[in-house]
């Protein structure tokens, strides 16, 4: 971890170059001074050296919720800088590339081209070729039967008439391929989706996802920790309205 905020630090005490003319760079310590210096001091003493520190969440988890958070908002600034510390704290290429895939649906398709650039470059930088990358159709994980019905049954009954379009959409390219391909874990899908909706106010979703989340194996702790460290990367109010859902999620569950 003390590699980790060294790291931060060093990265931000230096320029970072801009990926194309016009882009902005992300911020020094020295422009965090020169505008706020109580930013300056949160940034190192309550995100680098409190939240990144604690043990609710691994090093690799954090850069995927943190990845997933700035790519589900279009926040690019900063991810050159995630996209490295990701790749330093385990997170695999193939796994990157996943997580844009899936914030494709669960962000929109904007927010995920427009991270594509900066992936492309954190991939050159490190000699990364497509043969490293998951295939389009890959053999894919098995098909949970019983839990698919019945969400096909509860999502046909209540929206079927809605937007038939959609209801079939998301179990041809969501349930039935999405989360079935095997280069990101459903444990990770769940990291990725739900801080994602939580960054977007998305609370609609949120609480069927926390679920899904928990029967993928992740901990009511480390939903806390989720929102925890989203406060800081997605803002206070985000994190608020996701600790109600989790609240009703967590008194359901007991």
């Amino acid at each position: 971890m003390m590699k980790f905020i060294a790291a931060t630090l060093l990265a931000l005490g230096m320029s970072t170059p801009a990926l194309a003319q016009g882009q902005a760079s992300a911020p020094t310590l020295a422009d965090l001074e020169s505008v706020s210096p109580a930013l300056s001091r949160y940034t190192q003493q309550g995100l680098l050296g409190s939240v990144w520190k604690r043990s609710g969440l691994t090093p690799r988890e954090r850069s995927i919720v943190t990845l997933s958070i700035m790519i589900g908002r279009g926040q690019t600034s900063e991810l050159p800088f995630h996209l490295d510390l990701a790749l330093e704290n385990g997170v695999k290429p193939a796994e990157i590339s996943e997580i844009v895939t899936h914030l494709a649906f669960y962000s929109g398709w904007a927010n995920a081209t427009t991270a594509v650039p900066f992936v492309k470059q954190a991939f050159a930088g490190r000699k990364i070729g497509t043969d490293q990358l998951p295939s389009a159709t890959p053999k894919q994980l098995p098909l949970n039967e019983t839990a698919e019905a019945a969400r096909v049954k509860f999502v046909d009954e209540n929206f079927g008439t809605i937007s038939p379009g959609l209801v079939k959409d998301t179990t041809d390219f969501l349930f039935r391929d999405l989360w079935l391909r095997p280069d990101l874990a459903p444990r990770d899908r769940s990291l990725v989706t739900i801080s994602s909706l939580l960054a977007n106010g998305q609370s609609a979703q949120l609480g069927a996802h926390m679920n899904i989340g928990t029967n993928n194996g992740l901990t009511r702790e480390e939903i806390g920790e989720i929102i925890s460290h989203s406060g800081f990367y997605a803002g206070w109010p985000h994190a608020f309205g996701a600790m109600s859902v989790a609240k009703s999620v967590f008194e359901a569950r007991k």
